[in-house]
């Protein structure tokens, strides 16, 4: 995997679909001080309706979200880019304590430093309830998704 700092401003199609899926694998290994080290020191955050700044902040976030959403698996597609922006459309699967299963469906806009690190991120993310078997992301847990497993939006 390309290190996420390797892709750095401006963009092409061919960087930004990289980042994203550098991005897909570092959240799928559900390991916040790796995904964390994406973002910059003072990273701004929306997610949902919960607002962060800087990387202690997202690390706390990621190690709360994982705690709480099990067999968490995600796969990110690009939308669009810019220069240093990337827009992103993505699902996730997980269930939590009790065993119920969620596929949440949302929108990431990202912009970055000319590191390439993510110094903005806004997510807007719906969820909805489903049944064991209708989940659609089976690869081992902890691992990037398989090459040949492409995202099937507005699905649910």
């Amino acid at each position: 995997m390309t290190p996420p700092t390797s892709l750095r401003p401006p963009f092409t199609e061919s960087t930004a679909r990289q980042k994203v899926r550098a991005a897909e694998d570092a959240w799928n290994s559900r390991d916040p001080a790796r995904v964390a080290l994406a973002y910059s020191e003072d990273s701004t955050w929306r997610n949902r309706g919960e607002f962060l700044q800087g990387r202690d902040a997202i690390r706390g976030f990621l190690t709360r979200k994982w705690a709480s959403e099990l067999d968490y698996r995600l796969m990110k597609d690009l939308w669009s880019f810019t220069d240093n922006r990337i827009a992103v459309r993505f699902q996730y699967e997980h269930r939590d304590a009790s065993g119920q299963w969620r596929r949440a469906y949302g929108n990431e806009l990202w912009e970055f430093d000319n590191e390439g690190l993510m110094r903005r991120r806004e997510a807007s993310i719906n969820d909805v309830l489903i049944a064991e078997t209708d989940r659609k992301f089976h690869w081992p847990l902890g691992e990037p998704r398989p090459a040949d497993t492409s995202l099937v939006l507005c699905v649910a």
